[in-house]
């Protein structure tokens, strides 16, 4: 049988920083990461894990001991009419701390990840500047990635290409319309595994389609790095726990009304190749108010999604993620205890 993982996860800093003290479950409790622009960079906090890991209910507990502000850095809970289904914080996690860039856009706007980046750097110029820990949340990794080591600078995309693209593939099919990509940038499609998502060979198309120049190219352009000390935990329950959190959070969502937020949505006739209508969950929920299928079958098929969406993110911060603390089980006050301390010690003490 394999040895169990610890509970607490220090990233190893070497024989340079400090090693705290506080242990749980025999393990040493915390190093202090190495800045990530130097030294006397501000610290941003960032709390990173897939969904239903407890990312929020530890963000509202570091926010109360650290005076923190919460920075949202979930690609979905941006929209304000998906409160339900993307599990955003509700009226009373917002009472017990800061929350910002929660719920600004609506359905029919498409958000990306250039204008969050933008929305979140003032948003942590603003907290820091009033004497306040910024606590960035969410389990959109290119969100976080894109926040601590810049973005390539890519044209923005003109929305009728991104239809024309969206268009284009659901006739084409899949196979065919990576050929039609592997015609525009040889490279690009080479660079491409088959088992990836769809919208990679999408937005490889598009770019390629707009600009004239590979993604690659513009991807090997100069970044513009955050001027901030990025300090990240992350969450990383076991599997099983994990998948079943997530059938039971769902099924609470149902009781909360996730199917009459579905409906709502229903009713505006919005295009379904908003980023806001691929919200998990809901392309199940759409398709038993059309009637095409049962509720039941709806509801499973929608934990199944959740499930595999959770399955993307672990395997996402597993190969691209260096997290400073890693949590390998559920809250309870000791490990509360410890991450309090990791925080105290490897992030506001310089």
């Amino acid at each position: 049988m394999g040895q169990a993982r610890p509970a607490v996860e220090p990233r190893d800093q070497g024989e340079d920083h400090l090693h705290a003290s506080a242990s749980y479950s025999g393990t040493r409790a915390c190093h202090k990461p190495a800045p990530a622009s130097g030294d006397g960079a501000p610290p941003v906090l960032v709390i990173a894990g897939p969904t239903a890991s407890g990312k929020s209910g530890l963000a509202i507990e570091l926010a109360d001991a650290f005076s923190g502000t919460i920075v949202n850095a979930d690609s979905l809970q941006v929209y304000r009419d998906l409160r339900v289904l993307t599990a955003r914080p509700d009226s009373a996690a917002e009472q017990r701390a800061v929350h910002r860039l929660y719920g600004f856009l609506d359905a029919g706007e498409r958000g990306s990840v250039a204008d969050w980046r933008r929305l979140a750097l003032d948003e942590i110029a603003t907290v820091t500047a009033a004497g306040r820990l910024p606590i960035l949340v969410g389990g959109t990794g290119l969100y976080i990635r894109a926040i601590e080591k810049g973005l390539a600078p890519v044209p923005e995309i003109p929305e009728e290409l991104r239809r024309e693209a969206a268009e284009l593939h659901l006739v084409l099919g899949g196979a065919a319309f990576r050929e039609r990509l592997r015609r525009l940038d040889p490279c690009g499609a080479r660079r491409l595994a088959p088992g990836d998502r769809q919208r990679l060979v999408r937005r490889a198309y598009e770019v390629v389609r707009a600009t004239g120049v590979p993604l690659a190219t513009w991807q090997r352009r100069p970044h513009s790095p955050s001027p901030y000390r990025f300090v990240m935990i992350l969450l990383a329950p076991p599997r099983d726990r994990l998948y079943a959190v997530c059938d039971t959070r769902f099924a609470q969502m149902m009781a909360a009304g996730a199917l009459a937020e579905a409906a709502a949505l229903a009713a505006r006739a919005l295009d379904p190749n908003l980023p806001a209508m691929k919200a998990v969950g809901l392309p199940e929920l759409l398709r038993h108010l059309r009637g095409e299928m049962a509720l039941t079958d709806a509801i499973a098929a929608a934990q199944r999604a959740t499930r595999q969406y959770a399955k993307r993110q672990m395997t996402w911060f597993r190969h691209q993620a260096a997290p400073d603390l890693q949590l390998n089980e559920p809250f309870c006050e000791d490990l509360l205890r410890c991450t309090r301390r990791f925080v105290d010690e490897c992030v506001l003490t310089r």
